[in-house]
């Protein structure tokens, strides 16, 4: 039986997932020129194109798209495989690839792992800041940090933080204008200010709860951001009302710029996890990332 070069099967599978040849090139270490010959030998020698090319973009072919259903997954788990190798050696070195909120990396996963970086200069942890629901495996990542009820149950979930309770929040200038809301349903006569999740395509319904009780509101506003960065600076502007993880609008609420309302509406819900694919062997480096997260887990 004839045997085929992984080097090029490598080639054709990240130039395919990174839609360009300068992108991929600089991800395997080659030229382009180098990258391009090598694709165009793996067509010549299987005798079909796998690759469109334009000026501007190259996307996969039928066939291509094919073989990169049929053989990229095995490639990650080849390389997932000679990865967890690196457990022979004295000195854990790699990258991690986290994909994660930017509130967590700021206030929970700097923090934690800034002492494992110092000690182990060999180590590299490279973040993701999405708040879409990411495919880890599909995109390479090592683990991905989510709230816990919303992660997929064939992961492994690792709890790296304290339950959340969420915060419907406005500035006093806001409420001196709008009587604040007594129920939940009383956010669709106010403006609020909401985040659009990639995933969803959208912006996702507000969820409240009381006494068991459950209600959804689907708000409207004149401020809508992709990530919760800015969430808090425009509700301290007056933009409207804001719901967030609570401890998101913390200094705000102790110095009393902005207030709670519908406190007795907001529920509590399980914190922050750590989640990576079940049937990954991790390798030292992120055993160490693993563990940093994991040992401060608060009660």
């Amino acid at each position: 039986m004839r045997r085929h070069n992984l080097n090029d099967l490598l080639a054709f599978i990240t130039v395919a997932r990174e839609g360009s040849f300068t992108r991929a090139a600089a991800q395997l270490g080659v030229t382009q020129s180098a990258l391009s010959q090598t694709v165009s030998g793996l067509e010549k020698r299987l005798k079909i194109r796998l690759l469109t090319r334009t000026t501007r973009s190259v996307s996969p072919t039928s066939a291509g798209e094919r073989l990169m259903q049929t053989v990229g997954h095995r490639l990650d788990e080849i390389e997932f495989e000679l990865d967890a190798l690196t457990e022979l050696s004295e000195k854990p070195a790699g990258t991690v690839r986290i994909t994660c909120g930017d509130f967590v990396l700021r206030t929970l996963l700097l923090p934690r792992l800034a002492p494992v970086l110092l000690e182990y200069p060999d180590i590299k942890v490279e973040f993701d800041i999405n708040y879409g629901f990411r495919d880890i495996v599909a995109d390479r990542f090592d683990a991905g940090i989510r709230f816990g009820a919303t992660v997929d149950k064939d992961m492994i979930a690792v709890p790296i933080g304290s339950t959340v309770r969420m915060a419907a929040v406005a500035a006093k200038a806001y409420l001196a204008r709008h009587a604040a809301p007594k129920k939940p349903q009383d956010l669709l006569q106010h403006a609020c200010i909401d985040i659009r999740f990639p995933t969803l395509g959208g912006t996702d319904a507000w969820e409240f709860e009381k006494r068991g009780r459950k209600v959804n509101v689907r708000v409207a506003g004149q401020v809508v951001f992709n990530t919760s960065a800015h969430v808090p600076a425009a509700a301290l502007s007056g933009l409207g009302i804001a719901y967030l993880p609570e401890e998101e609008f913390a200094p705000h609420i102790e110095s009393g710029d902005l207030v709670r309302v519908l406190e007795d509406w907001c529920p509590t819900f399980s914190g922050y996890h750590l989640y990576y694919p079940s049937r990954r062997l991790p390798t030292p480096a992120f055993s160490l990332v693993l563990n940093a997260l994991r040992s401060e887990v608060f009660c």
